[in-house]
């Protein structure tokens, strides 16, 4: 199955980090590396293309640094993940964006892995575009309050 690049998971965090800190209270590259872990040179490549796709936005000066300029409740996972990985189709034969026949497939009309993948595809793409950031940030937030409660947090799928 198709994983997530580093660059898309540091994205990610990235922008969890910059959500929780609201518009108002910029982040500067090395604070954001060291409390995310996340490598500096690798995140200032990661935060130039999310400012060329207009997610982010820099502030120079004093009080300067990086400020998610997109509304959290407004910015999908899903369309994140396209914007650094591309498609989210597991097979190229199942995406809609960047269709392709896969080599060792002889008769792309009944290819019963492509029927599958489509679905899953679906599926997928459906959870990824129905969770924004707000959504994801505040679900964390949820499993802090109970952890520091003392509850087990419990996961159901």
């Amino acid at each position: 199955m198709r994983t997530l690049s580093k660059r898309t998971q540091y994205a990610l965090r990235a922008l969890y980090a910059l959500t929780r800190r609201g518009s108002t209270k910029p982040a500067l590259i090395g604070d954001l590396s060291k409390e995310e872990d996340i490598p500096k040179k690798f995140l200032e490549q990661i935060l130039l293309q999310l400012k060329q796709k207009g997610i982010v936005d820099s502030r120079r000066g004093r009080y300067g640094g990086y400020v998610l300029t997109a509304e959290p409740d407004k910015v999908s996972i899903g369309s994140i993940i396209r914007m650094i990985d591309g498609p989210i189709a597991p097979l190229p034969c199942a995406s809609e964006s960047k269709f392709r026949k896969c080599d060792e497939c002889p008769d792309i009309r009944f290819c019963g892995t492509r029927i599958l993948m489509r679905q899953v595809r679906d599926a997928t793409t459906d959870i990824l575009d129905r969770t924004t950031l707000a959504d994801i940030c505040n679900k964390v937030d949820a499993a802090r309050l109970e952890a520091e409660q003392g509850e087990e947090i419990m996961y159901y799928i």
